[in-house]
């Protein structure tokens, strides 16, 4: 099964101090060892980008732009990142008009729009709430995720 990684649980793979980091750490090894394939996505790139750069008294990470292209690298060595569909704009307009959605919420449209393209059903973040009102798509927060598949 294919699983995509929100924005959220990458920056918690690079922040040493997150308390949540251990949560998103082992549901990553787990559905690995378990065989599930899990994924990224530009817009998930970009955000990642957009936090980490941005200044640490402005809720971001404060990297400097030469660690953040190494760690988006590693994150694209590890993780496969899905090619954008020809028609994604079309694909997210469809997806905010049917679910009327507003404001910021229209990026995780997008990741629903992209995910519904390539067939995923479940995406890894801290944000479930975000997406359960997608039919199709099954949100798991990183402890979900982990409780999900015992060893």
């Amino acid at each position: 099964m294919m699983y995509l990684l929100d924005t959220n649980v990458l920056l918690r793979l690079r922040d040493l101090d997150d308390p949540r980091r251990s949560d998103c750490i082992a549901a990553v090894d787990r559905l690995t060892e378990q065989s599930h394939t899990l994924v990224v996505c530009a817009q998930v790139l970009i955000e990642f980008w957009a936090v980490a750069t941005r200044p640490r008294n402005v809720n971001g990470m404060g990297l400097a732009i030469e660690d953040v292209l190494r760690e988006l690298d590693e994150l694209r060595r590890v993780f496969p990142c899905l090619p954008e569909p020809p028609d994604i704009a079309a694909r997210w307009r469809q997806v905010v008009v049917d679910h009327g959605v507003m404001g910021r919420q229209a990026h995780d449209a997008r990741i629903v729009a992209l995910m519904q393209a390539h067939g995923i059903a479940h995406i890894v973040t801290l944000n479930v709430d975000d997406f359960t009102r997608y039919q199709g798509i099954t949100p798991f927060s990183p402890q979900e995720a982990f409780d999900q598949f015992p060893i």
